[in-house]
């Protein structure tokens, strides 16, 4: 999540829109540039020292150097430009470039901190063409700057302007979105036996007719729409439809109402696994120090950024910034945050522990799929690990990097983040970025993200690489130790030159996570009680916003909730999951758009597409805990919002969706401003509609916005657009919940039953008996039952069944003396197992040939 960049605007009241459009005629009004047609030379104009500016051939011409890194390395500018407040402004000339580039139009202060009144990013080609834009100036200033920046290209190439003019009294622009037909649909498509619903903006105030029609337009369903009034969020009269009724799997299908039809969707089953993976793999192309390989993920491979080649300064040797440490670490590798090169440890905490909590959710939840190596085609696939573990130890190895030394001041804590130390523009490629790269101060949060995370990792790795995973449990004991003996170093408000601050001044909530998660790998007393003596165990931690890298308290509660322990009064714990969901099922019910999110006063967060995947987890694990249909329709029906049933009609994800968010905020994934780069990877999600609209474009074009209105598709508005490894990861997580869902249906009633009776543990051995009970009204020929270990446990030998193992799963089988379970009979087997190291609950999952027992 990124902070303002050198040239961020600063808080001004009073802007409004900017837009492409022709300047509106007033009488005569007076020109405020000077020599703007270049008819005697380019006097007052000037260029930065590295071009030379001609002005000849009677427009003004130059040509732009290769090589530099960011927009303001070559400028082209007038100072002393005059501006009065409340004043509408057109602002036009002509440009072209050989070859196509895309520059920065700015008009704006002349000294920091270059607050931006115009910022316009026109693609100029070999035609010369006419720009046009209006904006409000909010102050008067007799010495406003007007630049185009264009710098940032790795080769050299010409730019010519001519006929540059800005005129007031221009008719201020109001921005209008273009949000397509009235009719609202998921645009990905609706689970053909989920539920189906659709929001349609209209006048009327009386229910309205609608038809579902097919690829070949006929109609296969009908009825009348539930009038629902005006919605808090968008300011608009909305109705909702429900064609849940209707249930044949198809392609192309479209609703019609009120004279609109939406935009293309499907019915079908397995629409979300492809995202899943999609979602997943969004986080190689984030890696930080090594290659992204164009062999992996075409049109996507880059260089290794920020390992010290030139003009990188890199990662594998970082100072602190002055005066925090004497020491230098190597913090090389990890994933880049957002759409900047920074590395943080409280956002990277939150976004590992939920890719990992994805995968380990497979050891309880009947329909989570597997996620075998291989899956993500990752340079790690084909070692025996699966891919997504992969994927996160290269977060986790990052992790552990940013641990303060034994024998320094503060050992142990972790170093809050690692980042430029300025703000650098876009588009930058990481190899190319020449900033000097420091290490910030340790916090109490930084450092309980560490001990959650790995203290998760310690015991979903055992399995796979026990040597990782103790390492990773020493690191979490000893953050937890350090973060105990200075509770509240918090990470400054004001440290936000070069990266995101991410300052929480509340740390109860990492404190409850990170306990909760040593105490389900060591089950360790001092943690129990930890846990147990925490205020936060008992509260009310579902937040209708969502939890984030700011409140955690939430993952800390869903994993006691779901991981197998033995703490007491789980029961209690898993029945608050459950009351959560229930809150966000009633605020997604009374929402015309069906979301489960409600914020106080209708603004939406920063990033409030994560508080609503987030929200969306939550209801995903009501459901693993009870069963209860309703908790997984309404996960399917809140992931609407995101894939276009919503105000704007369009997907947050890039790639899903007639309509997608494409722009999102990154220094690489810039094609908007560099044809020659692509946009983000399909997948990727956008942060969303965000109140605060701190950018200056936002703040140009959405002063006045409404909730859902809040939001801009577009590379500079990074309060709006950005894209995070936060924000991926529970869309990732989400989207492999409903992969799990097949078409909707409801899970069939279990048809066996699993006693599993541990007769005696000692310290190198365990031993265990297990009877299987079909249940059903049909023989069982053949059976092969699973289940998951919560760690390193093994099976060293069994009895009356064969068995194998991979990782922590087992899989079970039959001898040929035991083969058939008739109806209302059982088989017993049994075996003698390894406890590896920490607790050996008894496995919450058993499947029978793929089905859940009881």
């Amino acid at each position: 999540m990124r902070r303002p960049v050198l040239i961020a605007l600063a808080a001004v009241a009073g802007l409004v829109s900017t837009s492409l459009t022709a300047a509106a005629a007033s009488a005569d009004p007076p020109e405020q540039i000077v020599n703007g047609t270049f008819t005697s030379g380019h006097a007052p104009w000037w260029g930065t020292s590295n071009i030379t500016l001609d002005s000849s051939g009677g427009q003004l011409c130059a040509d732009i150097p290769g090589g530099t890194v960011n927009p303001w390395d070559v400028i082209i500018g007038q100072d002393n430009v005059p501006l009065v407040a409340g004043e509408t402004y057109s602002y036009t000339f002509t440009a072209s470039a050989t070859p196509d580039k895309v520059g920065k139009a700015l008009i704006q202060l002349p000294v920091d901190p270059w607050t931006q009144f115009l910022a316009a990013n026109p693609l100029m080609t070999g035609t010369a063409t006419g720009y046009s834009y209006t904006f409000t100036a909010p102050v008067s200033l007799p010495n406003a700057q007007v630049a185009f920046q264009i710098g940032g290209s790795a080769s050299p190439w010409r730019l010519c302007l001519d006929d540059v003019s800005l005129k007031g009294g221009a008719e201020p622009e109001v921005y209008e979105p273009d949000t397509g037909p009235r009719v609202r649909v998921n645009q990905v498509g609706y689970l053909t036996r989920g539920p189906k619903n659709a929001t349609v903006v209209t006048e009327a105030t009386a229910a309205l007719p609608w038809q579902l029609k097919n690829a070949g337009g006929s109609v296969v369903a009908s009825g009348s729409s539930t009038p629902r009034g005006v919605d808090a969020s968008s300011a608009q009269n909305v109705h909702s439809i429900d064609f849940s009724a209707y249930a044949v799997a198809g392609t192309g299908f479209t609703l019609v109402a009120d004279g609109e039809t939406s935009r293309p969707f499907d019915l079908a089953g397995n629409l979300y696994s492809g995202l899943r993976d999609d979602a997943l793999k969004f986080f190689y192309t984030q890696r930080s120090g090594v290659e992204i390989l164009d062999s992996l993920r075409p049109g996507y491979g880059r260089p290794a950024g920020h390992v010290g080649v030139a003009p990188n300064k890199g990662d594998t040797s970082v100072p602190c910034q002055p005066g925090v440490c004497d020491y230098s670490l190597d913090v090389s590798g990890g994933w880049y945050d957002a759409g900047d090169h920074g590395k943080y440890v409280v956002n990277g905490g939150i976004s590992v522990f939920q890719l990992v909590n994805e995968f380990e959710r497979g050891k309880w939840a009947a329909t989570a799929q597997a996620f075998p190596d291989g899956q993500l085609n990752l340079p790690e696939s084909g070692n025996g690990v699966p891919d997504i573990l992969d994927e996160a130890r290269w977060q986790l190895e990052f992790l552990l990097k940013m641990q303060v030394p034994a024998g320094k001041p503060l050992a142990g804590m972790a170093h809050h983040k690692i980042h430029d130390s300025e703000w650098t523009g876009l588009p930058l490629l990481p190899h190319l970025d020449d900033k000097q790269r420091e290490l910030h101060p340790p916090s109490t949060a930084a450092t309980l993200n560490l001990a959650a995370a790995a203290a998760q990792a310690a015991r979903v790795y055992a399995p796979y690489d026990p040597a990782f995973a103790a390492r990773n449990l020493a690191a979490a004991r000893t953050a937890y130790a350090a973060a105990v003996a200075h509770p509240a170093i918090l990470a400054s408000p004001a440290d936000g030159t070069g990266g995101g601050t991410y300052d929480d001044v509340e740390v109860s909530d990492e404190f409850y996570w990170a306990a909760s998660e040593l105490y389900l790998t060591t089950g360790e007393s001092q943690y129990q009680a930890a846990v147990t003596g925490s205020p936060l165990h008992t509260a009310d931690v579902w937040s209708s916003n969502g939890f984030g890298w700011q409140s955690l308290a939430a993952l800390g509660r869903l994993d006691l909730a779901t991981v197998p322990s033995a703490l007491p009064g789980r029961a209690a714990v898993r029945a608050s999951v459950v009351t959560g969901a229930e809150e966000y099922l009633a605020a997604l019910a009374a929402h015309p758009y069906g979301v489960p999110y409600q914020p106080a006063n209708n603004a939406y967060d920063w990033g409030s597409n994560s508080g609503i995947a987030n929200n969306l987890v939550v209801l995903s694990a009501a459901y693993d805990i009870t069963g209860r249909d309703r908790f997984a329709d309404a996960v399917a029906q809140g992931a609407d919002y995101l894939f276009g049933r919503n105000a704007l009609n369009m997907s947050y994800v890039t790639g899903y969706g007639e309509a997608n968010a494409h722009n999102q905020h990154s220094r690489w994934y810039a094609h908007q401003l560099n044809p020659e780069l692509p946009n983000p990877p399909k997948g990727t999600l956008a942060g969303g509609p965000n109140s605060s609209i701190q950018d200056p474009l936002a703040q140009q074009k959405l002063t006045g916005c409404v909730g859902q209105f809040c939001y801009l598709d577009e590379i500079d508005s990074w309060s709006t657009n950005e894209l995070t490894i936060n924000w991926n990861a529970p869309l990732a997580w989400v989207a492999a919940f409903l992969a799990g869902q097949g078409d909707g249906a409801s899970a069939p009633a279990p048809a066996c039953k699993v006693t599993y009776t541990k007769h005696s543990q000692w310290n190198d051995g365990f031993n265990t008996q297990i009877t299987v009970k079909n249940t059903g009204s049909t023989a069982v020929n053949g059976w092969t039952l699973r289940w998951s270990f919560l760690g390193a446990q093994s099976i060293d030998d069994i009895w009356s069944a064969s068995a194998t193992q991979s990782g922590a799963t087992v899989s079970a089988s039959n001898l040929p003396f035991n083969k058939v379970i008739a109806p209302g009979k059982s088989v017993t087997f049994g075996f003698v197992g390894d406890p590896a190291s920490g607790p050996n609950p008894n496995p919450a999952l058993f499947t029978l040939n793929g089905a859940a027992c009881s």
